[in-house]
């Protein structure tokens, strides 16, 4: 953490790219609070999870004092500020904000969500924010405004290892505010058959949201309800009780190869 006489160091980046307006009122927000650098990718990048380009140049142009679009993931992102960009590790990392709320299973796609997993893997505290809409017309503003608020306070009191946090905002948000469990699937897949001009088939991917069966204290249930959900994420997904319910399964699985323990 950053001591009293320096601005915190924060990195900003995003899945739906380094011009569009959630990332500008992001910015916007929290340029007074600290010393902003953002990295982020050029062009809409949505549901690349943690993805990393693996198998192309990863191109960066600076287009800004501080400001460098990227030709890769979000992923790619806050791996080249970290180790090229940043002349030192930042306080902390904020990835949106996000166009679309990143909640249930949606976590596990989300581009947003990756970009901030990468940061707390990096042992930075790390925020992932997203502005969940009702209508095409979407206000950033009170998401951004949220900032103000919540970064001063993780700047001050910090975050556990190995966590991050999921932060949803209601469009529009009744000033509630409440921490949540991740739901469990909010969407139904849907696939939209067609055929090109050539005859070959292809399905436009996407999603149709689940109204029913919402748990409560969840990551849906206070979206619903117009409050801001601020679910904690764990990189560890180890789940310790199988681990202990299934370890004698080692012993078994060992002599059928002919280990004796």
């Amino acid at each position: 953490m950053p001591d009293n006489l320096t601005k915190p160091r924060i990195l900003v980046t995003n899945d739906d790219g380094i011009h569009a307006p959630g990332l500008r009122a992001l910015v916007h927000a929290v340029t007074p609070i600290g010393e902003v650098t953002v990295v982020a990718p050029s062009h809409e990048r949505s549901a690349s999870a943690q993805s990393l380009t693996l198998r192309q140049p990863i191109y960066c142009d600076q287009i800004g004092e501080n400001e460098y679009s990227i030709e890769g993931t979000p992923a790619d992102a806050v791996i080249l500020a970290f180790h090229t960009l940043l002349k030192q590790k930042p306080d902390l990392v904020i990835s949106g904000i996000n166009r679309g709320g990143n909640m249930g299973e949606n976590v596990y796609y989300s581009g947003t969500v990756g970009a901030a997993m990468e940061g707390a893997i990096n042992r930075v505290p790390s925020i992932a924010v997203s502005v969940s809409y009702r209508t095409k017309e979407i206000d950033f503003a009170p998401a951004a405004n949220f900032m103000l608020t919540l970064v001063p306070l993780i700047i001050r009191e910090g975050l556990p290892p190995g966590i991050l946090l999921n932060v949803n905002v209601p469009d529009p948000w009744n000033g509630e505010v409440r921490f949540t469990k991740q739901s469990s699937k909010i969407t139904r897949n849907v696939l939209q058959p067609g055929s090109d001009p050539r005859g070959r088939r292809y399905f436009w991917l996407h999603e149709q949201k689940l109204v029913e069966g919402i748990e409560p204290d969840t990551d849906m249930a206070a979206i619903r309800d117009g409050a801001i959900s601020i679910t904690p994420l764990q990189l560890d997904h180890t789940h310790a009780p199988s681990l202990n319910h299934l370890s004698h399964w080692a012993g078994l699985l060992s002599r059928q190869f002919g280990h004796q323990a």
